[in-house]
Parts: C-alpha cells; structure tokens; sequence
C-alpha cells in the first residue's frame, strides 16, 4: 500500500521534504535514491531497497513489499562511496565474466562498464554517479 502511496504521490508518507528522486528498477527489486531534507534544512540521502513479495497462489495470493533503508549524510559520502567502489571493484575483479556491469539501464540512468568513473560533488548540490 505504501508502495501504491510513493508511486502516486512521489514521496512516502513519513518523509519531511523529497528535492530530489531517482529510482532504478532491477527485477523484482527497485531501489529509490532519495534526497531529502532534515528538520533543520541540512540534506542527506535515504537509499532505499523495496522488494515485491508474494504470498499464496491464484486468488488468494497476496502482495507485499519488504523495504531496507539506508540514510547517508554529507560528511560520510566520501567514506560511503570509496567503500562501495573497492565492493564494486572486488566483485568485477572475482567474477569477470559476468556482463551485468556492461549493461546499460536506461530507465535509471545510470552508465555501467566503467568501473573508475565516478563523481560525487560534495558542494551545494548533491550528484553521485555510481556504476554498476
């Protein structure tokens, strides 16, 4: 339901202020790039993963969504986004052969298949670009 709620209104009902938001669609998964404002007007980003769930079969089934939020402040972006690349780069190094990090997404706009290319502008605006 709260689901139904985001899509139509572009915001959950407990968030203060959304400025900006991105959501990346990945099979039965859709992560929601957030950024919002706090009480005090400081921005911060809230990941978050939203996963369908299905119980039941035919007419009794039943559809939910299991969320996992993360919030990620200003002064730990650097932080955040070297040990997200070193992940990122650990992954493509061990499994080389998987071509899921050559594909293009277009719905999310974000560029695949070039691992050291990333930007993260820590002035007044926020911009990360992380390539999966």
């Amino acid at each position: 339901m709260m689901e139904e709620y985001r899509k139509k209104n572009g915001t959950d009902a407990n968030d203060k202020e959304i400025v900006f938001s991105q959501a990346i669609k990945a099979g039965k998964r859709i992560y929601y790039v957030d950024v919002k404002k706090n009480r005090k007007d400081e921005m911060f980003v809230a990941i978050t993963e939203s996963k369908k769930i299905i119980t039941g079969e035919g007419d009794d089934s039943q559809i939910s969504f299991e969320k996992h939020k993360i919030f990620l402040y200003k002064e730990d972006f650097e932080k955040f986004l070297n040990g997200l690349q070193q992940a990122i780069r650990f992954v493509e190094n061990a499994q080389p052969s998987d071509n899921a990090f050559e594909k293009t997404d277009e719905k999310s706009e974000i560029r695949a298949g070039e691992p050291n290319e990333k930007e993260v502008s820590l002035g007044e605006s926020i911009k990360i670009d992380i390539d999966f």
